[in-house]
């Protein structure tokens, strides 16, 4: 009796241990299997418990079946998985049977390895009917909607069922996709329709999602619908619609937090819709925000749904406030024909003159000497009647022979046909607008006074310019020492850029709404924008690590696709007007136009002044000259 008993315990123990070793070496081709099925190159870092034969052999079967596989690692119990590859690549197994699993997971949940773009398999060999039964090394795990956790549950035939898992929310409960099945005939069986992840998981099941919007004024949470007031917090209620459009496209209820201001660094902390977003209270920050270098470390962009800026708008001055007219009028080499042709006509009338007064002499007319209407042969004659002649005078001397008439008709009419084309180029440079403010320097250095629209980013950005030009137009234009600072409305400051020599600093899309109110149809034309603030169109934000990130992108997608933005934005901004009536536009003239000609008179009236004193003193000297002499001589009598 002995050996029989013997006999069969041997024949147990080996039925045992193959049946382990058939179960274990399926185990090594399912998770094999499920690797290929990735098809992308493949890091594996493995948190198992098994034999170090078992090892080998899962490292030959990933080896040998599976291509692209760049690393395979194994963890010892305690260890800390560390990256040796990009973090796509990146593929973790784990054994739930082992001891200390728990803790494993848990650290590995905390180190956002349960999250996109990393991968896990989860094997578990217990066996359980239960269709939704999730393993209790599971139950402090987040694994969120964007993870990507294939659970193996042994079946306890030699064949895995394979489902994805993961939760909307945290304390929520778990969702479970049917990922395949695998055994040892068919192997691997996959039923996914969809590859992609995120698309699959859109519907959130009425998961609360916390929304933050900005608000500047009081009474804008009671226009967010009705396009009352759209001035005031326009970016906001162009993105409230489109942001509960989001929403419902993900099937979520949503939870509104207003605050008054987007959000700055203030003592080492972030204050605003910002820090909602970095303490992680809310998921979306409604109201888009400017693309900035400090809060891209802090905070997600997906999307830019407004395209609107803010600038620096005025209407291009006269072209006299920057230039002198008189002197523009022709070109540099117009200017020295034009002095080349009087100098030569000086000659020519001065040869003329100097010629019939030989001719008058020799012939011993004395009339001709007495007779004012004739031109002497004087320089400063000459030039006298050449200045008479440009200026549209006329002159009181002319020359009497036919020589001197030909030369004064050559004078003449050149002089005409160049005054008429002078006035005409002044008339048309009267009604043109100087281009020559083009940057934020000819800015600042130009006549024109600022002013800024009063809200919370651009007092915050003006006050912390550190560039030098843009610190010299905070501190010279905007908010000079001693003034108040010209932080304006709307309204206020579209009026007084109106009247001209005045650049308001304001978002471009709301303020032509005021331009096109205010504004005549020949005044629109002219209009110049210089940009201030060094960001580009703002962006709406949602906070680092959200689990809803890729459903946010693909959702304000499918939102621009069907035109539900653009649809906000036509109904809430103006584009730049169109220019239509500058032709019929009336220019009136006043002093600075006239300022160079003015000039010329006053020191012209100066000089004859002191020239007419100067010979008043002279004659007078003269006379005190001769009176002294006559004394002179009647005394020497």
């Amino acid at each position: 009796m002995k050996y029989p008993y013997l006999l069969s315990i041997m024949v147990s123990l080996i039925i045992f241990f193959s049946g382990c070793y058939a179960e274990n070496e399926t185990k090594l081709f399912m998770v094999a299997d499920v690797v290929r099925s990735m098809q992308r190159p493949t890091a594996v870092i493995a948190m198992l418990c098994w034999s170090s034969r078992m090892n080998k052999q899962l490292y030959s079967a990933l080896g040998g079946n599976v291509t692209h596989i760049t690393l395979v690692q194994f963890l010892k119990t305690g260890a800390i998985p560390q990256r040796h590859a990009q973090d796509q690549h990146i593929f973790f197994l784990a054994d739930l049977d082992c001891p200390g699993i728990s803790s494993y997971l848990e650290l590995s949940s905390l180190e956002k390895y349960f999250r996109s773009p990393f991968r896990w398999l989860l094997v578990g060999n217990g066996y359980n009917s239960e269709i939704n039964f999730i393993p209790k090394a599971l139950e402090g795990v987040d694994i969120l909607a964007d993870s990507e956790v294939i659970l193996a549950q042994h079946l306890g035939d030699g064949s895995y069922g394979l489902h994805l898992i993961y939760k909307v929310g945290l304390n929520t409960e778990w969702k479970k996709e049917l990922y395949g099945s695998w055994d040892e005939n068919k192997r691997l069986q996959t039923t996914l329709m969809e590859r992609e992840i995120v698309l699959r998981r859109l519907n959130l099941d009425n998961y609360e999602i916390s929304i933050c919007y900005v608000l500047t004024d009081n009474d804008s949470i009671n226009h967010l619908f009705d396009n009352v007031n759209d001035h005031l917090d326009t970016i906001t209620k162009a993105n409230f619609p489109t942001t509960n459009h989001l929403l419902d496209f993900l099937n979520a209820t949503r939870k509104y937090i207003f605050v008054n201001t987007w959000g700055y660094r203030l003592n080492g902390t972030w204050n605003g819709m910002t820090g909602y977003l970095v303490r992680e209270e809310v998921e979306v920050g409604g109201s888009p925000m400017f693309f900035t270098t400090e809060r891209m470390t802090i905070v997600d962009y997906i999307w830019s749904p407004t395209p609107t800026r803010s600038k620096f708008i005025f209407r291009q001055p006269k072209l006299s406030y920057e230039t002198n007219l008189f002197i523009l009028s022709f070109r540099a080499a117009v200017w020295y024909c034009t002095i080349g042709l009087l100098i030569m006509l000086v000659l020519a009338i001065f040869v003329a003159a100097h010629w019939e007064w030989k001719k008058t002499h020799r012939h011993e007319n004395m009339k001709s000497e007495t007779d004012p209407s004739i031109l002497r042969a004087s320089l400063m004659d000459v030039i006298l009647l050449i200045l008479g002649a440009a200026c549209q005078q006329g002159s009181t001397v002319e020359l009497k022979g036919s020589l001197g008439r030909v030369v004064m008709l050559v004078l003449f009419l050149a002089l005409m046909f160049l005054y008429t084309s002078y006035a005409a180029n002044i008339v048309a440079l009267l009604q043109s607008s100087s281009s020559q403010i083009k940057t934020l320097d000819d800015l600042l250095h130009s006549r024109i006074q600022f002013g800024v629209h009063d809200t919370v980013f651009n007092k915050y950005y003006f006050s912390t310019a550190t560039e030098p030009v843009r610190k010299a137009i905070y501190e010279t234009k905007v908010a000079p020492r001693g003034s108040k600072p010209r932080f304006m409305s709307m309204e206020e400051g579209v009026k007084k850029m109106q009247k001209g020599l005045f650049a308001f600093h304001m978002e471009t899309g709301v303020g032509y709404k005021f331009v096109g109110k205010y504004f005549q149809e020949s005044e629109k034309c002219g209009l110049k924008e210089i940009q201030y603030l060094q960001v580009i169109d703002p962006w709406l934000a949602v906070r680092k690590n959200t689990p809803f990130k890729e459903m946010f992108k693909i959702g304000t997608k499918r939102i621009q696709e069907h035109g539900l933005q653009n649809r906000e934005n036509h109904l809430m901004y103006e584009k730049r007007p169109k220019c239509s009536g500058e032709g019929g536009s009336f220019v009136s003239v006043g002093m600075v136009d006239c300022y160079p000609a003015l000039l010329v008179l006053s020191y012209g009236t100066i000089i004859a002044i002191v020239l007419l004193f100067m010979e008043i003193l002279s004659a007078k000297k003269k006379i005190n000259f001769r009176k002294i002499c006559h004394s002179n001589t009647e005394a020497e009598e």
